[in-house]
This record gives structure tokens, sequence and C-alpha cells, in this order.
């Protein structure tokens, strides 16, 4: 919903008495009363809408009248449902995207004309790049001159992203993507790093700010005010991108944690601040901070909380300027490193035990969990041990798969490739960032969150400032994934294995 601050009681009119768009001065909102218009009714006003902003494109009239039509276009496609926000969605996409056959017109012209024309060569060129950009580009520089419009457009690429996945039309999917194509290149330019402002974010900063750093949190759930307060305060470091046209909305979200060494567990965290603290839990200030003992920075989590950004990069950004941000005020930092997830490893786990049990275990292996779960389907055991995170309660069961597991998560991250990156997408983006794969930490997530996602097991990668854009560079142009001896070696042990099979 978008919110407004011009001084009109009623932007919209009845429409056959059944649609009233009012505006409410008190809480400066918009709303829709929408309850008696059905599906198709709702489609169709849309549809007027539409046609009422793009009567207007080519003409004289006055920008105001223009971004009114368009405000209100915006606000009543917020208030619609699902199948009616696609439905104009297409029709946006077919109608008004580039007209082909004008296209080829001019473009004949253009291949018979006389390179010594100089004058009509340069007029069917214009023409021709004039008509190679479709209207609805024209509806999007609108729409991100209103008030909350670019938020607005943010939102739409979301619904855009949506809707691409499930058109399953060739022909369709095809024009779609060409509606997402040209919104997402607005957004790329719109939303480059230079106009981002980084934002250090503390227990002292705005309550919505806070309320939306909770519930952007995807990798380590926040449980309370009181963890909130704790991610927020002395030895941790929270900061955020925000941009000039959606203020108060975080779009990027990095928690750093300040300690003595790279820890090998999220528990490792905590326990960095107590060895700090000199053992004695107690409250300190931001100025009561030890900077003497603060020797490495962690990147524990960051998150992107916008679904339509996606595909453009800010968190690459966020982290550089992050670590320049720690290192300036702490001079004593020596490493700098993530404790990041694993998403997807027990899933690709499961698909291999499925494949062949020993892709994964030795017969050794085998014969020691068999053991142990007393059970003869040793395959259909561990599939019902995988389902919930109750097996790392068993100290005997863990320190038997620990090394499989950890062997397997090195390969998984070391050598399993899409188009020749590697397929874990948290990896593709620190080893696109210039990041080293470092060391792999078995049950550093034991929660069931953790558990689920990487049978608990998380990784460090490392920044080495003066390295990144070096590694950055190899990685993105010659597929070079740069490791550590130990995963490379655990990846390489994995692989004997797999080849003895």
């Amino acid at each position: 919903m978008i919110s407004l601050k011009i001084n009109l009681r009623v932007l919209g009119a009845a429409y056959n008495n059944k649609f009233i768009l009012k505006y409410n001065i008190k809480d400066t909102k918009f709303w829709c009363d929408q309850k008696v218009l059905t599906v198709g009714e709702n489609v169709t006003f849309l549809e007027r809408q539409l046609k009422e902003v793009f009567k207007y494109k080519n003409t004289k009239v006055s920008n105001w009248i223009i971004e009114n039509k368009a405000r209100t276009l915006c606000i009543v496609y917020s208030k619609s449902k699902k199948e009616d926000r696609q439905q104009i969605l297409h029709l946006l996409a077919t109608k008004y995207a580039v007209q082909h056959d004008i296209i080829c017109n001019i473009a004949k012209k253009l291949v018979c004309t006389e390179p010594s024309n100089e004058r009509r060569m340069l007029s069917y060129e214009q023409n021709l790049k004039n008509i190679l950009i479709p209207d609805y580009q024209w509806l999007f520089l609108i729409i991100g001159r209103i008030e909350s419009g670019v938020k607005f457009l943010v939102d739409l690429r979301t619904d855009i992203l949506e809707l691409m996945l499930e058109t399953k039309e060739t022909d369709d999917n095809v024009i779609i993507q060409q509606l997402n194509i040209t919104l997402q290149n607005l957004l790329l330019l719109w939303f480059s790093v230079g106009f981002l402002h980084l934002e250090r974010i503390t227990w002292q900063s705005a309550c919505d700010i806070l309320e939306k750093i909770s519930e952007y949190e995807a990798i380590h759930p926040i449980k309370n005010w009181l963890d909130l307060k704790q991610r927020v305060g002395p030895y941790r470091r929270c900061y955020v991108f925000t941009h000039p046209s959606m203020p108060r909305e975080p779009l990027v979200v990095l928690h750093t944690a300040l300690c003595d060494i790279i820890p090998d567990s999220v528990k490792g965290i905590g326990e960095a601040k107590t060895r700090i603290l000199g053992g004695i839990k107690k409250e300190v200030t931001f100025l009561e901070e030890d900077k003497s003992k603060i020797k490495a920075a962690i990147f524990y989590s960051i998150t992107s909380t916008q679904k339509g950004l996606k595909g453009i990069e800010l968190g690459n950004y966020l982290i550089k300027e992050v670590a320049n941000e720690v290192i300036s005020e702490f001079p004593m930092i020596q490493e700098l490193s993530t404790l990041s997830p694993i998403p997807n490893f027990r899933t690709w786990l499961l698909e291999k035990l499925n494949q062949d049990i020993h892709c994964i275990f030795t017969i050794e292996e085998c014969r020691l969990i068999k053991n142990i779960l007393k059970e003869e389907n040793i395959l259909l055991s561990l599939k019902k041990i995988f389902n919930n995170s109750l097996w790392t309660n068993d100290k005997e069961l863990c320190k038997i798969l620990k090394e499989p597991l950890i062997r397997a998560c090195a390969w998984y991250l070391y050598r399993e490739k899409r188009r020749n990156y590697t397929l874990n997408n948290v990896a593709n983006f620190h080893l696109r960032n210039g990041a080293v794969m470092w060391r792999i930490n078995w049950l550093a997530d034991p929660s069931p969150r953790g558990v689920t996602n990487s049978c608990g097991i998380m990784i460090n990668y490392r920044y080495y400032l003066n390295e990144s854009e070096k590694n950055s560079q190899n990685y993105i142009e010659n597929y070079f994934i740069n490791a550590s001896e130990d995963i490379i070696n655990l990846a390489m042990h994995h692989e004997k294995l797999w080849n003895k099979i």
C-alpha cells in the first residue's frame, strides 16, 4: 500500500457504484472497498486504469496528472487478488510490449538506406531505438517518480518472478521474461551501490527498523527482544543498506560478531565474548569494548530482504563496506571470516544415499553404523534419522557420522557444479565475492533448522581483502575455486572412495 502526502479527499471516483477509492487523511493511506467486485470486474477496472495512464504517453499533459493516474493504478493493483494481478501483468507484457511488425518495417527502411544519406540513417536509427523500448518501461519510469513508487516496483517484480515460475507455456513465459528483464535493468540502475546508504543498527535505532531486522532474519531466527538487543549490542555489529527511495526499509542486513578467534560454531560466537570479558558475565557498553582483544570479525548472517531485487548484487558490496568499517574501528582485527550455513546439503546427501549408500560411507563405516542402530536396513534407518535433529544427541552415532559427512560435505562444496560454478548458492555467493573456502565445522549449528539444512555442518569462508579481487576474477572467469588444503584433501578422499564403487 502506498502512503501519500497530498491534500486530496478523494482520488478515485465510483465505478458502477461498486468500487470507491478513498483517501484517509488521518493515517495518510489509501484503502479500497472492493468486497462487492468480482474477479472479472476488478480486472476490467485495472485494464481501464492502464488505458487511462497510457493515453497520456507522448502528450504534453502535466506530469502531475499522469503521476496521479499511475498512483491510482498502483493502489488498485496493490489491493487486488493474486489472480487479478497476474492477469494484468500478462496484459502488460503482451499489449504494451514492443511491436515486432513496426520494428521490422523500420529495420527494412534502415537497411535499404544509403550510408551516405546520414540524415536519413540517423532518423531511422533513432526511430528504431525508440520503438525497441517497450511501452511498459515508460510506465515503470512514471511509477518510479511517485512517492513509494520504487518500493511498489520492487514488489511488482516479486509478482513477476512468481508468475514466471507458474507460467508453463513457452511463448507466454518468454514475454513475461522480457517484462522481468526490463524492470530488472531499471532496478539495476536505481540500486547502484553509489545510491545506497550504509547504516549501523543499534538498540537506539527506531523500533520499526529493529522490528524489521528481527522479522527479516533468515539464518538464525531471533527468539525475542533480549536476543535482538544482544545482536545489535556490544561485541556485535549490525549494518544495513538502505535506499533514498525506500526509507526505513533495510535492503540487506549483515550481522557481524567481534571475536578473539574465528569460531567454529554458533555457540562459539558467544564463547568468544565470554573469553574477552575474562569469563565474567556482565553488561558492557560500546565504549567499554576491549579493542585490544578483538582480533577477528565474523559475518554470521547476511539476508537480502527484498525478493524483487533478486539478481541485483548488494550483499557483496555490503560485506566489503562493513569489513572496512570494522577494521577502521578495530585496528587489531587480522581475520575476516564468515560462519555460513550450507543449505540443501542434507537434500543432496539423501539423494546420494538413495543412489548408493557407499557413495557416502565405506563398508567399515556401514558396519559400525549398523551395530549402533541395530537395524538391518541401514539406508531406511538413516533416512528416518536425518528427518529430524534428535540424532545429534547421540554422541556415539555422531562420532561415527562425523568423518563421512564432513568428507561428503567437502565434495559437495568443492566439486559439485552447476554451469561450472559451485552448486551451493551460499558458496557461489562468497566465492564470487573473492572469499576462500577455509574450514568445515562439524555440528556447528545443531538447531532443528541447521540440521535440516546441512546436518548441522557449517563452513568458514575467509576474506583476505588484498586477494579478494584476484580470487573473484579467477572464480568468475576461470571457474577456479579457492579452497584450503584441508578442504581439498577431504574432497579428494571422498573421490577416492567413490571411484572404488
